[in-house]
């Protein structure tokens, strides 16, 4: 039986390669201290989750996003894993994206 899911999981693949942050986009380094001065988020963190999460609501209105985990399909994303070393132009960096139905990932 084929997963249910497995369509969305495909098109997380596919955002990450067309929305993700590039090296070459690096310039919008704007870094703000999150909670503490070792917290950091970035401009391009800001612009990648709101560019993944608008393509993620016009094609699955219905679906949530981490803010509020509940039964209902929730997005879970993390635009820039490895904000410091992003910040500090170190290639260990990932997008991650996660999918939860009725709170399981």
């Amino acid at each position: 039986m084929a997963d249910p899911w497995q369509e969305c999981m495909d098109y997380a693949v596919t955002l990450r390669q067309s929305k993700g942050p590039s090296r070459k986009k690096r310039n919008e380094m704007k870094v703000i201290p999150k909670d503490s001065p070792v917290d950091l988020v970035t401009a391009m963190d800001q612009k990648v989750e709101e560019m993944l999460l608008s393509s993620i609501k016009e094609k699955y209105p219905s679906h949530g996003e981490k803010s509020a985990l509940t039964n209902n399909p929730t997005w879970i994303i993390d635009p820039i894993d490895g904000t410091t070393n992003f910040v500090h132009r170190f290639p260990f960096v990932a997008v991650s994206i996660g999918f939860a139905v009725n709170i399981k990932i």
